[in-house]
């Protein structure tokens, strides 16, 4: 492939980087991952209520990686309340949790590194040495942690219940069991940016790089004739 096309393959690669570095980032620090609702059982069940007096004991929340925010009601009128997952929830929340926290991070390093990398190569001439097949593929490694983020927090919140221990958080009198919960915009962002990250490899793969761990036939063939001589 001439080397003009290569610099267009690259620069739209890199375009896609940017886009989904800003979008990366921009989920990861906010609380719009699921939406929740939850009822509060004790305060229900106190005045046997039912029907449309249930709104009045109906509470609802937002959280992401990080921090949320939510309003509970308990038949005594709206109560507003913040909480961070460090230092409020740290004996509360699950193991997976914390992965995901670590590979979150990894997330981001990955888009970065592989952003600086595409718009090296789109203006530069580095497509020219050996070097350049290996790290053009890190945005893979970016696209998998974005996959393991996705999966560990859909496990926390379905499997560990996450939403109903956040909105039991420091509640000793009332209990409160969840309605319902729905996966916000920040989930899909980070759902987009993982094909994003499978996209560019395809460009990658268009420009004429071959993947790090696929041996061309020229070498199996070399390898087989000299296995052969001795």
């Amino acid at each position: 492939m001439p080397n003009q096309q290569k610099k267009v393959i690259f620069c739209m690669a890199g375009v896609l980087s940017f886009t989904c570095a800003l979008g990366v980032v921009t989920a990861l620090g906010t609380p719009l991952w699921i939406k929740a609702t939850f009822l509060c059982k004790t305060g229900a069940l106190l005045v046997n209520a039912s029907g449309q007096e249930l709104d009045k004991f109906m509470g609802e929340m937002q959280y992401g990686l990080f921090h949320g925010e939510g309003v509970r009601q308990c038949g005594l009128g709206a109560r507003p309340f913040r909480f961070s997952y460090f230092p409020d929830l740290m004996k509360w929340i699950p193991t997976n949790c914390y992965v995901s926290f670590f590979f979150s991070y990894i997330l981001i390093v990955g888009v970065v590194t592989g952003l600086s990398f595409f718009l090296f190569n789109g203006f530069g001439l580095v497509y020219k040495r050996n070097i350049c097949p290996n790290t053009l593929f890190v945005p893979s490694i970016a696209g998998s942690c974005g996959c393991l983020v996705m999966i560990l927090f859909a496990s926390e919140v379905k499997i560990h219940h996450l939403s109903e221990k956040i909105a039991n958080y420091k509640e000793g009198t009332y209990a409160y069991k969840t309605q319902s919960e729905k996966y916000t915009t920040s989930f899909w962002v980070i759902f987009i940016c993982f094909f994003v990250h499978f996209l560019n490899g395809l460009l990658i793969r268009l420009a004429g790089f071959r993947f790090p761990f696929a041996k061309s036939k020229d070498t199996e063939t070399t390898n087989v004739a000299v296995d052969l001589m001795y």
